[in-house]
């Protein structure tokens, strides 16, 4: 049990803090700050690889595997390949049918409210797609929505009308047939006034982090409202070939620890580089096209159950805002607008901004898949080096504006490190960096020139999880990092009031 009282949580954080952060900082040996040979291995795009992935964490049927092996030699010789065609290669249908599968991704839930939540399914062709959802002894049925070529038989199911503060179990049928999907499928919404929130969160699970029983067995036992991922999700380094960034998303679909999880937990998803193009890659990469923007897009929209995905179709873009409990968390995008001084694009900041100034929680996740502060790799990627002065016209917009409980989130970065971000006002950010779900080693965990440090890590799986309380005393979070066996890292408890700028001088325009 952790205290529960915000000075006993303070003094208990400070307390570990103190007592165990040379450890984390320091207690890794110097090879761990090093790309690990296997994980350079694990980084290529070809079949033997994927099948070393696709089985590292238990060796998965053979049927299943074949199937993979199908859509690999079907998908890999067509660019622009899509899901519908491949359903209609009868190889890749016949492998379907010898591993007993009927559809082909799903259930993944997202867009979590009090009173329910949307599905996500990918089916193995047409069909007629309706859930149900046990709620006081009775089922109740929401549909149909029809799966279409045109989609790349991708369909969200919005669940409405479901009590709040309620665990259900559901089901889903295709065609009028229920079919199997993980024990662990639940739909939990909050309660109307929810007073403690769990969200947890992190980047870089890459395609080797997906199957990883231990990291997702540790998540859902939390027990959170949602999981927020920023980014290389799945996708490895597949530039524009939109046909292998529809497999990598086949191949997450069918990893057990993945379907199990997202069955479960609400996900809010934006990417970084793997993801989009391929390592360090922003706006239209040298040598691609608008069309090529364009595609990755739309592979991204129809794999994914986010509320929203930027400006849509045409103008593009991943990010998105919402609102979980006690929470509005706003997700941006760093690589589809990105120009050379220009981090998230005139439009997205501007849209930024307005979502910010409209916040109405006592707290504002706000996401980027790249780090905020400039440490790291000499701020390799960071919005420091590519935006200063965006950054700080960001910065100075929520202090102005004293928008409070802003917590800065980001990636990209393999491991997990924390800093605070020191302003004139005399006024701190603080920045939760959580490129820990694959497990990956990444630039060295600390520097001594690193004065505002909180944390590091590297060359382990871990998590990180934002715990929200709001009773008859201030608001609190409580950051906490874990170790993919339960293990906690790190905690730090902040207030809603150490969160907020102080009320300053009106400055000059």
């Amino acid at each position: 049990m952790f205290p529960r009282t915000l000075q006993e949580r303070r003094k208990r954080s400070l307390t570990w803090v103190m007592g165990t952060i040379p450890f984390l900082l320091f207690g890794l040996p110097p090879a761990a700050a090093q790309e690990k040979p296997e994980h350079q291995r694990l980084s290529r795009g070809d079949l033997a690889t994927t099948l070393e992935i696709f089985n590292l964490w238990g060796e998965q049927p053979g049927p299943k595997q074949q199937v993979v092996k199908a859509a690999y030699e079907f998908l890999s010789r067509r660019p622009t390949g899509t899901v519908a065609e491949l359903v209609e290669d009868p190889e890749f249908r016949q492998a379907c049918h010898q591993a007993g599968l009927r559809y082909l991704g799903g259930p993944m839930l997202g867009s979590l409210s009090s009173e329910g939540v949307a599905i996500w399914l990918r089916t193995l062709g047409p069909g007629e797609i309706r859930v149900q959802v046990e709620v006081d002894g009775k089922w109740k049925e929401f549909g149909p929505v029809r799966s279409t070529r045109e989609a790349d038989y991708s369909v969200v199911i919005p669940l409405n009308g479901l009590p709040p503060g309620g665990v259900f179990p559901y089901r889903v049928l295709i065609d009028g047939r229920p079919v199997e999907i993980p024990d662990s499928a639940v739909i939990r919404t909050l309660p109307e006034s929810a007073t403690r929130v769990r969200i947890i969160f992190g980047s870089c699970m890459h395609r080797w982090g997906l199957g990883n029983p231990r990291l997702a067995d540790q998540i859902r036992r939390r027990k959170p409202a949602a999981l927020l991922l920023l980014g290389d999700t799945a996708v490895q380094d597949r530039d524009n070939h939109l046909g292998l960034h529809r497999f990598d998303y086949l191949v997450r679909d069918l990893t057990p620890a993945w379907r199990e999880l997202v069955a479960e937990i609400p996900v809010y998803v934006i990417w970084d580089d793997h993801d989009y193009f391929n390592n360090d890659k922003w706006g239209i990469p040298k040598g691609f096209t608008e069309e090529d923007r364009q595609g990755v897009w739309e592979v991204f929209r129809q794999s994914w159950n986010n509320p929203a995905y930027g400006f849509g179709p045409g103008r593009g873009g991943v990010f998105f805002a919402t609102r979980v409990g006690p929470c509005d968390v706003i997700m941006t995008d760093g690589r589809f607008f990105r120009k050379k001084g220009n981090f998230l694009g005139s439009d997205q900041l501007r849209w930024l901004k307005e979502e910010l100034r409209q916040a109405k929680g006592a707290f504002v996740i706000l996401a980027s898949s790249t780090m905020w502060s400039d440490y790291v790799s000499a701020g390799k990627d960071s919005w420091g080096v590519f935006d200063p002065e965006g950054r700080e016209e960001l910065f100075r917009f929520i202090e102005d504006n004293r928008i409070g409980g802003v917590l800065l989130i980001s990636g990209d970065r393999h491991g997990a490190r924390g800093f605070t971000i020191p302003r004139p006002s005399g006024f701190q950010f603080y920045e939760f960096e959580g490129a820990s779900l694959g497990g990956r080693s990444g630039p060295p965990v600390t520097q001594p020139d690193w004065t505002t440090q909180l944390y590091g890590i590297s060359g382990i799986y871990a998590f990180s999880e934002f715990e929200f309380e709001l009773g008859s005393t201030e608001p609190t979070v409580t950051f906490r990092l874990f170790h993919e066996d339960g293990q906690l890292l790190f905690e730090k408890v902040l207030s809603r009031s150490q969160l907020t700028p102080p009320a300053v001088p009106k400055r000059p325009n």
